[in-house]
């Protein structure tokens, strides 16, 4: 890199972290807490990433992701997932119109809700397989196609899906390979009671606050180049491929309660999105390089749903994060 384009990604680095405390405190006048949950929708946005958010109804999950709609001044679309939702509601239908001009009946194609540049996806687990499919592949491809025509979604294209760990009676999970395509699994917890409280006073009282647009989708499309810019070095590359193959059964060198505890580990993918994860945590500290706390940062929710844990597992009481832990702990990063 030059000088002069090294130069001028430092200036843009500060940019981002003061965009980054500017973007925190308009979020803080509507949500109460949650700084962590933030901080990862945050990072998978300016990673061209997705998350699958998991937590109890009642934690403002759907006003935080329209408030940092708002506060990036992007466009934003909620779909509520149902058992009947077909492909088309998602994705657009055609319908035929009448050219009275030429007399004619012609098809036109009308968008669905998926085109957006952030994109709810309400209690994805409760739509049929092929209606999750429609998603997904506007997840990857981040296009649609219909009757034989692609159309391009626009950009920045952010998918956000949720999912109630509660209620699993008639639902459809997502399979592994699905579930992959999400950068992130966030969990929403319950507010501390002190949050709790403030969040009760603010809610049933008439709300006094404006919200301030701090970035566009320029902005977003621009911070996200400096992303892939960010130099990482060696070291930490093989430190998050490590954690990543730490979490493989088979393994030569795989260690013994992971054996006995796990069926299958995390892909490749996981540590392409370690890596991508740091990078942007430390320019939003306004680092220009990331360092090992920045991907041990993202080790839980890039991996607690890549993880498919065994029966041993169950019997022992273990889950995905007392894995992550007990990993986190056995791997070192190289000196």
């Amino acid at each position: 890199m030059s000088p002069d384009k090294s130069k001028s990604d430092l200036t843009t680095v500060e940019e981002l972290n003061e965009k980054y405390r500017q973007i925190k405190a308009e979020i803080g006048k509507v949500i109460i807490g949650q700084d962590k949950v933030v901080d990862q929708l945050l990072v998978a946005l300016l990673s061209s990433g997705h998350c699958l958010l998991v937590g109890v109804p009642g934690l403002a999950k759907t006003l935080l992701i329209s408030t940092l709609a708002n506060v990036l001044n992007l466009k934003f679309n909620r779909i509520q997932f149902t058992p009947d939702l077909m492909p088309s509601d998602i994705t657009g239908t055609e319908i035929i119109e009448e050219d009275r001009t030429a007399g004619k009946r012609v098809f036109r194609f009308v968008k669905g809700p998926v085109f957006a540049n952030i994109v709810l996806a309400d209690e994805i687990n409760r739509t049929p397989p092929k209606t999750q499919a429609a998603l997904l592949q506007a997840m990857q491809e981040h296009e649609v196609t219909a009757a034989g025509q692609t159309y391009k979604l626009d950009e920045p294209f952010f998918v956000l899906a949720t999912q109630n760990p509660i209620e699993q009676e008639g639902t459809y999970p997502l399979p592994e390979a699905q579930l992959d395509r999400f950068m992130f699994n966030v969990f929403v917890d319950y507010p501390a009671e002190a949050e709790e409280c403030e969040i009760v006073k603010i809610t049933t009282a008439v709300p006094d606050y404006s919200l301030n647009r701090i970035l566009s989708a320029d902005d977003i499309i621009r911070f996200q180049q400096l992303v892939r810019r960010v130099p990482v070095s060696d070291h930490l590359i093989e430190y998050a491929v490590a954690l990543v193959r730490a979490t493989r059964p088979t393994e030569e060198d795989a260690l013994d309660f992971v054996k006995n505890w796990v069926n299958w580990g995390a892909g490749p993918r996981a540590s392409q999105y370690l890596i991508l994860a740091a990078k942007t945590r430390a320019i939003l500290d306004g680092r220009p390089t990331p360092g090992p706390d920045d991907v041990r940062f993202a080790a839980n929710p890039v991996l607690r749903h890549r993880i498919v844990t065994s029966f041993n597992a169950e019997a022992d009481g273990v889950d995905t994060m007392e894995i992550i832990r007990r990993i986190l702990r056995t791997v070192k990063e190289k000196a």
